[in-house]
């Protein structure tokens, strides 16, 4: 079989594109539903996040594990580094209101160092994923500001 350097280039080009599109996918499906992020936070499995703002959280209140960091202030990526002890492997659920910008937020982790960023997509009000964390009537903590 004659393989020419095109040929090659080619193969070399599909296993990349392979390789990145399967860790997409992964990256992608790494979804917990709201019980579930519950259920392993309160087993020490993860650090659960509520990443949206402060006017929000003092609206309607934290998930009760969840830990306080706006994504929309400065020192966010730092915070959840500190948060996770430094280990960006550690796993790390991040809830917002509807799970659009746990989506983002996911994503854009992955490329700051974080190997496992889980995205809670039914949020606090619900979506397309599931009732969210209120409607299910999971444990609610106040919000005060620090």
């Amino acid at each position: 079989m004659n393989i020419t350097r095109r040929h090659m280039a080619a193969l070399v080009a599909a296993a990349v594109l392979a390789t990145a599109n399967s860790q997409m996918v992964c990256a992608a499906s790494n979804i917990m539903s709201a019980p579930d992020a519950l259920a392993a936070a309160a087993r020490g499995e993860v650090v659960l996040v509520d990443i949206r703002t402060r006017g929000e959280w003092k609206q309607s209140g934290l998930a009760e594990p969840a830990l306080a960091i706006s994504m929309h202030e400065a020192g966010f990526v730092r915070n959840l580094a500190k948060a996770l002890g430094g280990d960006r492997s550690r796993p790390l659920a991040l809830i917002c209101a509807v799970g659009g910008r746990s989506a983002h937020m996911q994503r854009l982790l992955a490329t700051a160092g974080f190997t496992n960023v889980i995205d809670v997509s039914e949020g606090m009000f619900g979506s397309s994923a599931g009732p969210g964390w209120l409607k299910r009537g999971l444990p609610v903590k106040s919000w005060t500001q620090n």
